[in-house]
């Protein structure tokens, strides 16, 4: 056996090929940053980890490879990571919510969807962006201006999908419910809700991130706390490595909170057969 075969990716092995491409890229970054020209506009994996860890626990170890330039101490990063989750858990809870019933009341009502049709496209379309100002007029610098920014941008994400789950439903299950003598209650709670429930649950990993983007996007805008406004302090100081370590940080969240709602989806979605499963049927 040839190492490649031995060491060839396969489901076996697939945690660590990924470990490894991460390695590989952070040692090529480093070696990228021995040149001090490059190091100014990509930073240093290593002050970047050593930034991080200075938020999250003050007291410096191996102050020479950790902190090779002095960084120490504490950004509060606590406090600012918590305005941030904060607004991102409210965006993305309002947002699913409201996304939810939309999708299903304008997917029941054709009539009210063929009017309504150009001014959801409409909205769609506009780059909420724009809306910060608004937002920051309406409800002050405080978290609600960034959450309802977060929320424009994980409404349509979840309404769409909602909407083309619940027309997708099979008109022979429909028609056969129906037969059985199921009103339009019984239809919704065990025929449009389980179709739905797929494609919802598709929207929600990219509204996770939608979500703190919406909530970082703001905190540049106008605010005095979250990890957007370190990072913004970061770029005013021309502090590559502090912007990198920001995000990291947010990265990280999202991967934790998109890994929440896979396991919710696992728990809520055991009478679905995998494709494994599907493909020995």
């Amino acid at each position: 056996m040839t190492l490649w075969q031995r060491f060839k990716p396969h489901t076996g092995n697939l945690r660590l090929w990924q470990v490894g491409v991460l390695l590989v890229f952070l040692g090529l970054w480093q070696l990228a940053s021995r040149d001090v020209q490059l190091a100014f506009f990509l930073g240093e994996p290593i002050k970047v980890a050593g930034r991080v860890w200075s938020w999250f626990l003050p007291w410096p170890i191996a102050p020479n490879l950790l902190f090779p330039d002095g960084l120490s101490g504490n950004a509060d990063i606590y406090r600012h990571l918590g305005t941030t989750l904060l607004e991102t858990f409210l965006a993305f809870g309002i947002g699913t919510v409201l996304g939810l019933a939309c999708g299903l009341w304008l997917a029941l009502s054709p009539l009210a969807s063929a009017i309504l049709d150009p001014y959801i496209k409409a909205a769609n379309a506009m780059p909420r962006v724009i809306l910060a100002p608004i937002f920051a007029m309406w409800f002050g610098l405080g978290i609600w201006s960034k959450v309802a920014l977060a929320v424009t941008l994980v409404f349509f994400i979840v309404f769409f999908n909602v909407y083309q789950g619940v027309r997708e439903v099979s008109p022979v299950v429909l028609s056969n419910a129906r037969m059985l003598g199921a009103n339009q209650r019984q239809l919704l709670r065990t025929v449009y809700l389980p179709s739905a429930t797929a494609w919802v649950f598709s929207s929600l990993h990219t509204s996770v991130g939608l979500a703190f983007v919406g909530a970082v996007v703001g905190e540049y805008l106008g605010s005095a706390r979250g990890v957007g406004y370190l990072i913004l302090q970061a770029e005013g100081t021309f502090d590559v490595n502090t912007v990198f370590a920001g995000i990291v940080v947010l990265t990280t969240f999202a991967l934790l909170l998109d890994g929440l709602v896979g396991r919710i989806e696992r728990r809520l979605m055991k009478w679905q057969p995998r494709q494994g499963e599907t493909e020995k049927l």
